[in-house]
């Protein structure tokens, strides 16, 4: 099962969720805030993200390959791109309300969260995303 990637996933989404509420406080800095944790736990589950993706996918045995493995070299880009906004963020000495609301906001950021809600609920339903190649005509 596809145990790993989801739980990446989970660390994922939750990180994304406390950005949100984060986001809303109209806080001006971080100090003494769990923000810093919240990003560096969604880079640490980010990094390797792409490769368990892949791996949970064999061994799910999803068709067709091909599709998939398209899938998740878009992820991996997605992947890296939403890295490199949080690492940026993270580098600053403080991290607002406002710019938490900038990174919520990035184009990165948000096309990776729909990539694995998209990927995620074909791991959850299995049976349901296995087409072959005459169902698709």
């Amino acid at each position: 099962m596809a145990t790993e990637f989801l739980e990446r996933c989970e660390v994922i989404e939750e990180s994304y969720e406390f950005l949100l509420a984060y986001a809303g406080q109209g806080l001006p800095s971080d100090e003494g805030g769990q923000v810093r944790n919240f990003l560096q736990r969604a880079a640490e589950a980010l990094t390797g993200l792409a490769e368990s993706c892949r791996q949970a996918i064999r061994k799910s045995d999803l068709e067709p390959s091909e599709q998939y493995e398209d899938f998740c070299s878009m992820l991996e880009r997605d992947v890296r791109d939403s890295l490199a906004v949080i690492h940026v963020v993270l580098a600053q000495a403080s991290i607002s309300s406002q710019l938490v609301d900038n990174l919520n906001a990035s184009s990165h950021l948000r096309a990776l969260l729909t990539d694995l809600f998209l990927i995620g609920e074909i791991l959850r339903t299995p049976a349901k995303s296995m087409v072959t190649s005459t169902d698709q005509e």
